[in-house]
């Protein structure tokens, strides 16, 4: 395991990556910020991470799904990619469930952090009651056209937002895995000990002029 997470343990030293095989994660969907997510973090060392997602590959999904390749049609997304993070990491225990996360909350399953990969505006207000009453912090995360968010949630909540039932328009491919590195970094962050900014959101966008913009707002505690 040393030599596999060597130049983590360059980084922060081997007390901190073995602290790492402690945490358990929780990812609510796989598709494209769900399996570029399940990659980043499965690979770095986290001890157990919980796959959660219902839905089928369809052929419109591969190009911008970084998990799924031209044959995976018709399987399941936490399947498919809870094998390829287990082909790449030995040492991470990987869990699926073929549900949603309404089904997956009855099962009163603990983690150190939960990572939403949604793109369900209803179903993310519920990660947040599950997250608060769990006491439980939870990275949000959303895409649309070259257009993405991130939060880490703490203490505000989701309901701070305009929740309407709406799902996102065109998706370019490289925004997606743009937005998960975003929180990628951000949970392994926390999970390794580090500083974390705390109930701010991030909104990253193309201007007219091609110019990457981020942009931060305090969430309401």
């Amino acid at each position: 395991m040393r030599d596999y997470f060597h130049r983590q343990i360059q980084l922060w030293g081997e007390e901190t990556q073995n602290s790492l095989q402690k945490k358990s994660i929780a990812i609510i969907g796989c598709g494209g910020l769900g399996s570029s997510l399940a990659l980043a973090l499965g690979g770095s060392g986290i001890g157990k991470i919980y796959l959660v997602d219902f839905d089928e590959i369809s052929t419109h999904n591969i190009h911008r799904q970084i998990a799924f390749q031209v044959g995976d049609e018709g399987k399941y997304k936490a399947q498919v990619v809870k094998d390829l993070v287990k082909k790449r990491n030995p040492f991470v225990e990987v869990v699926s469930f073929v549900e949603g996360f309404e089904e997956f909350s009855k099962r009163d399953v603990r983690v150190d952090l939960i990572l939403d990969a949604t793109d369900n505006l209803p179903v993310r207000v519920l990660i947040d009651e599950y997250a608060k009453e769990h006491d439980t912090s939870w990275i949000y995360g959303s895409v649309e056209a070259f257009n993405g968010q991130v939060c880490f949630f703490e203490k505000s909540s989701f309901k701070a937002f305009k929740v309407m039932d709406k799902k996102p328009e065109g998706i370019a491919a490289p925004i997606v895995m743009h937005i998960a590195s975003l929180q990628a970094n951000l949970a392994l962050r926390f999970l390794a000990g580090l500083s974390v900014k705390k109930d701010l959101l991030y909104y990253l966008y193309f201007n007219d002029e091609g110019e990457i913009v981020t942009q931060k707002f305090k969430m309401p505690v």
